[in-house]
């Protein structure tokens, strides 16, 4: 199937053409004489809302940004795409690069090539737009760190981007381009927010897929080991690399710490029911979505009983099977001794995670509850997975979790 993100226009008379110069990177293949059919898919995705910390609403001034990626599937013809979805002014950015991350901020030497947009090295994207790459005829690796560079020219306003990467970016601490620079020495402002770049993109085979996360915090990894790619996602993608599926799916992970099903929320961003087109049935090759989402609507009662959660799911399943895309139901975790926990609002969960397990309305269930509980006291995870907010796994948790997810779950086809 085809996804309408990927021929959409981002805004009148921008172009959306990028060649990037890679000779370090692995060459793609040369094509045989009947080459097989290919479509894009995604390697890596942040869902993006408003940065609230770090720059948040004051932006950048005529400065640089460095943004580590980390890949899930390697591939050739990589795309990034670029979003100003919550801008109040057009940005303008200059000398965007992409390399191999070295150290900290610095760019593995020989790496770091130019992007150009439609033969420019100067795209302005419109607010509410987003700008798409076009393929590169270069090969990146899987299960690696990518630095994304790009000057922002003159004053950005508030920033579209990603809140809590767990991964630490880099902007420049004085004005001017540095994007181009293999040193990380001129980064010398740390952010634990992504800027702006929104996706990366390979070309496939028809038969690869993107399998898309969605969640709240627990999807976006809050409270694993910054850097350490040991979310959830990160740990199944890992998973899938050394299974018969190698090869098969790129994993994107579509979480937003805060997130809410229900509502919007000045942290978490649009609501899930608002921002799933975006986020899941727009992304490209997306053929399964894994929804983890609600914990946040029972605990800040949105959803003072299971039926409003229920409605909500049954929305979006409806929603995804329209496009022929699966949607497998995962049980909410527990969280006793959390924030905001009543047992009141526990057997909200309780009663929600019942109807995911027996309705038979998704197409697959995975039961993150039963792997993450403390049997002994099934409203807490169990003490060794639990990060010590007892809302959040720690890295052994959000490993429990992925161990717990059958693979044949993601080969559901419509």
């Amino acid at each position: 199937m085809t996804s309408t993100k990927w021929t959409r226009i981002a805004a009148p008379g921008l172009a959306l053409t990028a060649v990037i110069a890679m000779a370090t990177f692995a060459p793609a293949a040369v094509a045989p004489a009947q080459a097989v059919p290919v479509h894009p898919v995604a390697t890596w995705g942040a869902s993006p809302a408003t940065v609230t910390g770090d720059a948040g609403a004051n932006g950048v001034a005529d400065q640089s940004v460095r943004n580590l990626v980390h890949t899930s599937l390697g591939g050739s013809g990589v795309r990034i795409t670029l979003s100003n979805a919550f801008g109040d002014r057009p940005v303008t950015f200059a000398s965007a690069h992409l390399g191999l991350a070295g150290g900290g901020a610095a760019v593995v030497p020989g790496t770091n090539r130019a992007v150009t947009f439609d033969g420019s090295g100067t795209v302005t994207v419109a607010p509410g737009e987003e700008v798409l790459s076009d393929p590169v005829d270069a090969t990146v690796p899987a299960d690696t760190t990518l630095a994304v560079s790009f000057h922002v020219v003159g004053e950005s306003g508030p920033i579209t981007g990603h809140n809590v990467a767990m991964q630490t970016s880099y902007v420049a601490g004085e004005p001017g381009d540095v994007a181009g620079e293999e040193s990380g020495a001129a980064f010398t402002t740390q952010i634990p927010s992504w800027y702006w770049v929104e996706s990366v993109v390979i070309q496939e085979p028809r038969r690869v897929k993107t399998a898309v996360l969605f969640g709240d915090s627990i999807t976006d990894g809050n409270e694993s080991t910054p850097g350490a790619n040991r979310r959830w996602p990160d740990v199944l993608a890992d998973r899938v690399a050394t299974s018969r599926f190698t090869g098969r799916f790129g994993v994107m992970n579509q979480g937003i710490s805060a997130n809410r099903v229900l509502g919007d929320s000045a942290g978490g961003g649009q609501s899930a029911l608002g921002r799933f087109d975006r986020d899941v049935l727009q992304q490209p090759g997306v053929s399964t979505v894994v929804l983890l989402e609600g914990i946040n609507d029972i605990r800040w009662d949105l959803a003072d009983e299971a039926s409003d959660l229920i409605t909500a799911y049954r929305d979006l399943i409806d929603r995804a099977h329209a496009r022929d895309v699966c949607v497998v139901g995962a049980t909410l975790t527990p969280y006793e001794g959390g924030s905001r926990y009543t047992p009141e609002r526990d057997q909200v969960r309780v009663a929600v995670n019942e109807w995911i397990r027996g309705s038979g309305e998704f197409d697959g269930v995975v039961d993150f509850d039963a792997a993450t509980r403390d049997p002994a006291r099934p409203s807490r995870f169990l003490p060794a997975y639990d990060s010590g907010d007892h809302l959040h796994p720690g890295d052994a948790g959000y490993a429990a979790m992925a161990e717990s997810f059958d693979l044949d779950l993601l080969e559901c086809d419509r």
